[in-house]
């Protein structure tokens, strides 16, 4: 990937030219710069120093507040994963979910704060304004040691690989999520039900969201993701309401412990809620005072710190209420005879139906370029880019078909890619972008070692683990989750 022109960045002697990689997480438009000019060799121009490099100051036509980037986290980050957290709490136990849960926050979190500070230091040594995740990735090895330099481009659409496959499996747990509260809902609404399976409640799910996947510009849908966002927290409010109301005292049938099989569910369900890690730097990127961002009481530990709360809330009071009946989003448990909580259910597919189309755009930004480049003429590239929308929807809902078990789906994409994306990759890129600064008693190197022994534990055990639970899915011959109004 290239980190800027040749005339304007400093490369290390012997670095790796990549080739250049599609930019998957955002980081500050071209026209929202206010004049970025990168410093001449000499020194001349707006220019900081930090470890003997000059970087570009980022001045902003358009930036964000602390406070509006704190909602931002929030957004980001309270998401399909907290309407888990009571099964992943299940798995785990009570009491054990309650201990476990802020220490794997705790590591999310640091891995925020460890890429932040290596796109940080990055981006002195390109001499570029801003770096996104994969770009990062990029320059730590491309300006590390130089026997690490030929792996650069590899790095790149490694994690670009691991950022596609999160954002396609968020848009599969969409398509099982809408159509499973959406039947349960209006199922219970109805006299004698609707007669319709689930599979079949999927089919008509598709027309809906191939129209609005159709939508090639992202802000027309400004409007409506801000009406989604309302609807979801009014939703959650709602929820909490019920995982609260009428609570039976702690027993034996929510162990303070379950098991060490279950273990790796656990894991990969929390790592799947805490896994926004994707949207830190294009935050932090268009801040106004973007060294707000750390700190003990700095914007991300604040917005974390509410998401970690909101998170053991939600795990604790939903499994005590709900014991080992949970399911694998909590509104699936809500009581069926009463008209507010289907009325819940069904705004939360709508937030959800509405959040598809934003997270499948970063598929489509980068994989439409590619297949349009085979044919000639507009309204080829038209009819070729449309196709191209219309199979991925269709490949969603195929795999969620196969699937149709919400808690299966998260744990399995948590496992997969967002142990790699939230808690492998940082320290590695630390690592290397400091080296051979290993820190005092080495503990940048033990750090990053126990960090990436735990990720990759993380990574197989759960998608062992996911993968037997689905077989065992598919033996059991289940269509979805049992439920009677």
């Amino acid at each position: 990937m290239s980190l800027g022109s040749s005339n304007s960045k400093r490369r290390p002697e012997g670095a790796h030219d990549s080739l250049p990689l599609p930019r998957i997480t955002p980081v500050v438009d071209i026209s929202e710069q206010d004049g970025c000019h990168l410093p001449s060799a000499s020194g001349d121009g707006a220019t900081q120093q930090g470890h003997g490099q000059e970087i570009v100051k980022r001045e902003l036509k358009v930036s964000t507040t602390n406070n509006e980037t704190l909602v931002h986290i929030l957004k980001g980050m309270i998401g399909s994963g907290i309407l888990a957290m009571p099964q992943a709490f299940m798995n785990s136990g009570l009491w054990t979910g309650v201990v476990l849960t802020p220490l794997l926050g705790i590591v999310c979190i640091h891995s925020m704060f460890l890429l932040v500070r290596t796109s940080k230091e990055l981006c002195k040594r390109a001499r570029v304004p801003a770096l996104s995740y994969e770009e990062s990735a990029v320059a730590a090895f491309e300006y590390g040691p130089k026997s690490l330099r030929k792996y650069a481009k590899a790095v790149g659409y490694l994690i670009t690989a691991f950022l596609l496959i999160t954002q396609t499996g968020f848009c599969c747990v969409y398509f099982v999520f809408i159509p499973q509260n959406l039947k349960q809902a209006i199922d219970c609404m109805t006299p004698t039900g609707t007669g319709i399976s689930q599979l079949g409640f999927m089919a008509i799910t598709i027309i809906p969201v191939l129209l609005v996947c159709f939508i090639p510009n992202l802000k027309l849908l400004a409007p409506v993701s801000l009406v989604a966002s309302v609807i979801q927290s009014v939703s959650l409010v709602l929820i909490l309401y019920y995982a609260v109301r009428d609570l039976p005292t702690v027993s034996e049938q929510v162990p303070a412990f379950n098991s060490w099989s279950t273990i790796p569910l656990y894991l990969s369900t929390a790592v799947y809620a805490f896994e926004g890690i994707g949207l830190i730097l294009p935050l932090e990127n268009k801040m106004k005072t973007p060294q707000s961002i750390g700190g003990l009481n700095g914007v991300l530990n604040t917005g974390m710190s509410v998401t970690l709360c909101l998170y053991i809330t939600m795990g604790f009071f939903g499994y005590l209420q709900y014991g080992n009946d949970i399911q694998g989003s909590i509104t699936l448990n809500l009581p069926p005879r009463e008209g507010l909580a289907q009325a819940v259910k069904i705004l939360m597919a709508l937030s959800i139906f509405f959040t598809y189309p934003l997270m499948m755009y970063v598929t489509f930004e980068i994989g439409i370029p590619v297949v349009t480049r085979i044919v000639e003429g507009k309204k080829k590239k038209l009819i070729v880019e449309y196709a191209f929308r219309t199979a991925l929807v269709l490949l969603t809902f195929a795999l969620a078909a196969a699937i149709p078990n919400i808690g299966l789906f998260i744990s399995l994409i948590g496992a997969v890619s967002s142990s790699a994306l939230a808690v492998i990759f940082p320290p590695i890129m630390e690592a290397i972008t400091f080296w051979p600064e290993k820190g005092k008693y080495n503990y940048r190197i033990i750090k990053a070692v126990l960090m990436v022994a735990f990720g990759l534990l993380t990574f197989v055990t759960g998608t062992i683990t996911s993968v037997q639970e689905i077989v065992r899915f598919f033996a059991s011959g289940e269509e979805g989750a049992p439920f009677e109004c």
